[in-house]
């Protein structure tokens, strides 16, 4: 009895901090506390619309890209990362984010900087990838989105 009230603990001290883990190591946080984090420390943030089981975009994500230690340390170190769980009640703030780049209820992955304008590739285009990319093709993309925030 006492180990399972100190387990429901724990686990409700884990949902209940700022970041959390989705796939691999990388440390998710909220859109609130992502965006006043990104702002801080002047950093880009990418915010995952996230489906999960299901979604053939968000699991091959969760299996190839976050749960690459190479890739996950990246995005720890160069960005920060945030996450919309659409298989729950989203806020307000994340609705709008959503509908201001058009996600349609929808798994979408936003490069933004710390003031919430989309970043682009130089060519102008925004990431679009129906349900796969290759870890090396997206660590390259994440170093073009980190150059975008010295322009």
């Amino acid at each position: 009895m006492k180990k399972m009230l100190i387990q429901s603990i724990l686990f409700a001290f884990v949902l209940n901090t700022p970041a959390f883990a989705v796939g691999g190591d990388v440390k998710w946080f909220s859109l609130k506390d992502g965006m006043a984090k990104a702002k801080a420390e002047q950093k880009p943030v990418i915010v995952d619309f996230f489906f999960g089981a299901g979604c053939p975009r968000c699991e091959k994500l969760e299996k190839f890209i976050y749960s690459d230690p190479k890739i996950a340390k990246k995005i720890n170190d160069d960005f920060i990362p945030i996450f919309v769980d659409l298989t729950k009640q989203i806020s307000k703030e994340e609705e709008d984010l959503g509908n201001k780049y058009d996600y349609k209820n929808d798994c979408l992955m936003l490069f933004l900087d710390y003031d919430m304008n989309l970043l682009k590739d130089p060519s102008g285009k925004k990431m679009c990838f129906m349900d796969h990319i290759e870890p090396d093709i997206f660590i390259g993309y994440l170093d073009m989105m980190k150059a975008q925030m010295k322009k």
